[in-house]
């Protein structure tokens, strides 16, 4: 796919997020995709396939969630295979606190199909809002 064709999948699969709805992430991502949360604190970690994203680390995220997760993105760089992505969080966890964190998002589209997510954020807002990522359920998804 163009540089462009990836970018305007990114789009989607962030506009998705902004509605609350669609199924473009999911639809997109390759059963062999990484998402990599960068840094040194307890949620950093490579998540390895589809369903250690999806229930591992997702499904945790939306443990904690008061509604499905949004993200609004507001920036998109495409070339090659890679989209960059400028984005904010719009949420608030089931305990009412918000949690509106910042992104800047790496998306290695291949073929049509999402294979890897490197994502860089605030991590003491991370760990101040939603907690420790748990152990147990990083060694569960990568048994």
């Amino acid at each position: 796919m163009s540089a462009a064709a990836n970018k305007k999948l990114v789009q989607q699969v962030y506009a998705d997020s902004a509605n609350r709805s669609g199924t473009t992430f999911v639809d997109h991502l390759a059963e062999d995709a990484v998402w990599v949360v960068t840094g040194q604190y307890s949620w950093s970690h490579e998540f390895r396939g589809r369903e250690e994203i999806q229930n591992g680390l997702m499904g945790h995220l939306r443990s904690l969630l008061g509604a499905r997760p949004r993200t609004m993105a507001f920036n998109f760089i495409a070339e090659g295979d890679y989209v960059v992505v400028e984005a904010r969080g719009d949420n608030v966890t089931k305990t009412g606190v918000r949690y509106d964190n910042q992104y800047c998002i790496v998306w290695r589209i291949e073929d049509g199909r999402i294979k890897e997510i490197k994502e860089y954020c605030d991590s003491a807002l991370v760990e101040r809002v939603l907690g420790p990522f748990p152990e147990e359920r990083k060694l569960a998804a990568a048994e």
